[in-house]
Formats: structure tokens, C-alpha cells, sequence
């Protein structure tokens, strides 16, 4: 049963400076909410390249932020305008800015980056949060190793933030699953805002599997597919080093590999009756609900989707520039929720057998904890109780 909201606004702001693991997370959140309560509106705030190709639920609409990458040296540049990057982080605070005053939100949820990316939404932040909206910080179970965090965020003055501008703080993982704030010394009253929602959950998605896929298959994806290359590479030799693999292998890229890769992985899979390769889908729900197993990097999206499916899995995790997929792997591994391919094992030959028994893998549905998957429904309770709150006091 939905509830009627009238004329309630959500704003979402997502740095997006490459990858879908951000846009995927706010676009869940966003769908959900106008799902459950008629009269919301969402709008997110996007720097993403492709949020265009995805589908939204009536009454969510997006705004296109100029595009900024991360080099591998850490550092941004712009993405498609041919500008200096200070101008177009200018650009992409007056748009944040003038967006927030126009939409005039009843609650302001902003994605991992407390202060934005290189500070671009802490203006906004003051404004929305001086004239009483409730000002939320979304993040990962996992943000990145003690010592990386700690720093990052002492550069950024993140914390100062934590406690000056937002009235909550949302982890959307259970508390038990890992404390994404190790190694950082918050202050009391900041903890006090902390709230653990359990994962987002996926619903089930209409199948649509690719044409020529008339088995099972198991699906191999990279995620956003930009640092996915060696990934793809050994699972692709590795399935080919099986003695037999009884379901197709479906290979997604992800729309951020370099196109050349892209060419030559179908080029060598056009070899092999039962390969199969897409660039990417924008239903990835529908994909993974469809495949017998899965293999993947392990991203906070892909890992939720494992467990809202029940796929057995298992994950070769990235750990530069970011540890977030390691940690997160070597948890669920621990709790029996899937296998993991540790980096010191990443050759052809240890992962092997491990694709060879994905088949008979348990599912994650064997070792799943009650509330793990609560993470929706505590996120909209939560959010009509702000609305409700912010409807009194106005």
C-alpha cells in the first residue's frame, strides 16, 4: 500500500566522477521512494556520463553536472569540457548551488563525499541545512582502509563537516558487518548521528537475456569496466582452462572500458560457441537475476546484488587505488556468503577450480543474517519521519 506525500522533495547529489557504483546506489534509493509514497519527487544531482541511458521512475528527473575523471594519480581533469578543472568545478558548484535553491528540497541526501567533490557542495550544504533541512550523509559499509580514510579525510576536513552540517549519518550496511569509520576519532555527538540501514536491496527485474543464450550462463562483469581489463582477461583464460563448464559464459564490460579492449575481447570470444560479450546493459538486475553464478569485482552495488538474488559467487576484488572491494571480500568470504579470489592467487590456475565448483557454490541465501537486507525500508521510513518533521516544524 503506498502513502500520499504531496509535494515532498528529495534531493540526492552524486560526485559521479566515473563508474556506476554512485549513480547505481541514488538511483535505487530515488526509485524506491516515488515507488512507495505517491507525491515525492526526487531529483539527483549527477556528474555521470551515462545517467542519460538509465530508466527512472515517474516523478525522478536528474540534473547532468559537467563531467570530472580521476588519473591514476589521483588528481581530476575534466571530462568533455575542453577547460581549465578549476573553471569547471565553478561551473559545477553554481549549478549544485542554484539547482538546491530552485528545487527548495524538504531533505538533502548527499552520496560518500561529504564536502563533494573538492569541496563543491559545501555552500549548499550550509544553505539547506541554516534554513532547517535535514541534511544526510550516505555511505558505503566500506569507504577504504583506517589509514587511507583517515588521511583522506583530514585533507578534505571531512570530519569538522560530519558535525557541522549533517543532522544524520547513513551506513548502508549492517552494523556487523564492518564500522566504515575505523580509524577515525569521531566525536560523540557525530557517532550519535550514525545509522546502520542494512543493504539495498534489488527487486526482482523482467529477464531479458541476451539473444543466443539458450543455457544457463554465468555472468562476468567488471562493473563501470574502466580498470576491469586484467580481470575480464583471466577469467576469460580460466574458463577456457576448465574442463568443462556445463553454462555459457556471458561477459558484460561495463561502458567505461577503453573501447579497444571492448573490440578485442568479443573479437576473441567470437572464437568459442559459448562466450558471449556485451558492451554493457543498463539492466544489469535483469542479467544477474537470470545467471546461474556470477564472477565480479565485488562493488558495493554488485555485492547487494549477489545477496538480493542469491547468486553464488565469487569476487576478484580491486585494492588500488581504493581497498574497499578487498575488505569487503574478505568479510563476506569470512561469513560464508561468497568465494574470493585473493590477489596474491591471481593466476589462471587458482581460479580454476574455483569456477569449476561455482555451480555446487552454496548460495548466499545459506548464511544470510536477518535485517541484512532491511536497508530500503528503513531508508524510507526514515525519510517520511524527516518529512514529517520538517512538515511540523514548518
Amino acid at each position: 500500500m503506498r502513502t500520499r506525500l504531496d509535494d515532498r522533495r528529495v534531493l540526492i547529489y552524486s560526485h559521479d566522477s566515473f563508474g556506476l557504483g554512485h549513480l547505481s546506489r541514488c538511483r535505487a534509493i530515488a526509485n524506491e521512494l516515488v515507488g512507495r509514497y505517491k507525491g515525492i519527487s526526487v531529483l539527483i544531482l549527477s556528474g555521470s556520463p551515462v545517467i542519460g541511458n538509465f530508466e527512472f521512475r515517474a516523478r525522478v528527473d536528474f540534473v547532468r553536472i559537467p563531467g570530472i575523471i580521476k588519473l591514476k594519480d589521483g588528481s581530476y581533469t575534466s571530462l568533455g569540457l575542453h577547460i581549465e578543472l578549476d573553471q569547471t568545478l565553478a561551473i559545477r558548484e553554481s549549478i549544485i548551488r542554484h539547482t538546491a535553491m530552485a528545487f527548495d528540497p524538504d531533505v538533502f541526501i548527499v552520496d560518500k563525499e561529504p564536502l563533494g567533490l573538492e569541496g563543491e557542495v559545501r555552500e549548499t550544504l550550509r544553505m539547506l541545512h541554516s534554513n532547517g533541512v535535514p541534511t544526510i550523509l550516505g555511505e558505503r559499509e566500506v569507504i577504504d582502509s583506517p589509514n587511507t580514510l583517515a588521511a583522506e579525510w583530514g585533507r578534505k576536513s571531512a570530519l569538522p563537516a560530519l558535525g557541522d552540517l549533517y543532522d544524520e549519518i547513513w551506513v548502508y550496511g549492517p552494523e556487523w558487518f564492518y564500522d566504515p569509520f575505523t580509524g577515525l576519532d569521531l566525536d560523540p555527538v557525530v557517532a550519535k548521528k550514525v545509522i546502520y540501514t542494512g543493504y539495498l536491496p534489488r527487486g526482482p527485474a523482467e529477464s531479458q537475456s541476451p539473444p543466443g543464450l539458450d543455457r544457463p550462463y554465468f555472468l562476468i562483469t567488471p562493473g563501470g569496466g574502466k580498470d576491469g581489463e586484467e580481470m575480464v582477461d583471466l577469467v576469460f583464460e580460466a574458463c577456457l582452462a576448465c574442463k568443462s563448464l556445463p553454462v555459457d559464459i556471458l561477459f558484460v564490460l561495463g561502458p567505461f572500458m577503453e573501447e579497444q579492449k571492448r573490440k578485442e575481447f568479443s573479437e576473441r570470444a567470437r572464437q568459442y560457441e559459448h562466450f558471449h560479450v556485451i558492451g554493457y546493459s543498463t539492466r544489469m538486475e535483469s542479467l544477474i537475476q537470470d545467471a546461474a553464478g556470477l564472477v565480479s569485482m565485488g562493488g558495493y552495488n554488485t555485492f547487494c546484488e549477489i545477496l538480493s538474488f542469491d547468486k553464488p559467487s565469487i569476487i576478484i576484488p580491486r585494492y588500488e587505488p581504493r581497498m574497499e572491494q578487498l575488505i569487503r571480500a574478505r568479510r563476506a568470504e569470512e561469513l560464508g556468503l561468497v568465494r574470493m579470489l585473493k590477489p596474491e592467487n591471481f593466476r589462471v590456475e587458482c581460479l580454476v577450480p574455483l569456477l569449476e565448483n561455482l555451480g555446487s557454490q552454496p548460495p548466499p541465501s545459506t548464511k544470510l543474517r536477518p535485517g541484512m537486507l532491511d536497508g530500503m525500508d528503513n531508508i524510507c521510513r526514515r525519510v517520511v519521519q524527516l518529512l514529517d518533521r520538517r512538515a511540523r516544524a514548518a
